[in-house]
């Protein structure tokens, strides 16, 4: 089972800098906040399965105030420097309802 918990996520695009995800891990329960970009500030709670994949819903509030909810699947990809990037199949629902698929990838404490 990979391990989550300490673990930090920013989307792969390069200007996303400032948009991070911090997870969190009990055994295959996960739980996490996030913020950046348009979100104020956001949350996740799910479970992690055997073999990395992660479930959880989120809400999040944007800096309108939009309060906006969804569902997630993560597969993770184990990088040759042990970090993990995550490739994610989202759906919002609500009046902002919407699919789509993210990249994440994990953020390294440099030495």
């Amino acid at each position: 089972m990979i391990g989550y918990d300490g673990r930090r996520f920013r989307p792969v695009e390069h200007d996303a800098h400032d948009r991070v995800a911090h997870y969190h891990q009990d055994g295959d329960l996960l739980w996490g906040e996030f913020g950046g970009g348009r979100a104020r500030r956001g949350s996740l709670t799910g479970r992690c399965s055997p073999d990395g994949r992660l479930e959880f819903a989120y809400c999040m509030v944007l800096d309108d105030g939009e309060v906006i909810s969804g569902f997630c699947r993560s597969v993770p990809t184990v990088r040759p420097d042990g970090g993990i990037d995550l490739r994610e199949e989202w759906e919002r629902f609500g009046r902002h309802s919407a699919r789509g698929v993210s990249r994440l990838t994990e953020i390294k404490e440099e030495r």
